[in-house]
């Protein structure tokens, strides 16, 4: 996947959150970009987004709770989920919207 690519997709990722939530804060962290609802506060993050040499990965820390009837979430961890983007058309198609409305729900409701 070509550099270009991997911004178009981190730029519609970063519109979608702040969208979504407003007040989060996306911060470099981990080799990638996490969200927090609360700026500096750990437990209010939900996640975040990385890039790797043919994708970028959209990972949510209680994805294991979402709602999935399409099966697109990946991961067999405890508590984490994440969607592998491979095309900024990906975003759409593989409900990164719907997952990341849950995961601000489930942060809210915790």
């Amino acid at each position: 996947m070509d550099d270009a690519t991997k911004a178009k997709i981190t730029d519609s990722l970063e519109e979608m959150i702040i969208e979504l939530a407003p007040d989060a804060n996306l911060r470099p962290m981990y080799g990638g970009t996490v969200v927090e609802l609360e700026t500096d506060n750990p437990k209010s993050r939900i996640g975040g987004f990385y890039v790797y040499a043919d994708y970028v990965s959209f990972e949510f820390a209680n994805g294991v709770q979402f709602e999935d009837l399409d099966g697109v979430l990946e991961g067999t961890g405890k508590l984490r989920r994440h969607v592998k983007l491979r095309s900024t058309a990906d975003v759409k198609t593989k409900t990164c919207k719907g997952f990341l409305d849950q995961a601000i729900a489930l942060a809210q409701t915790s």
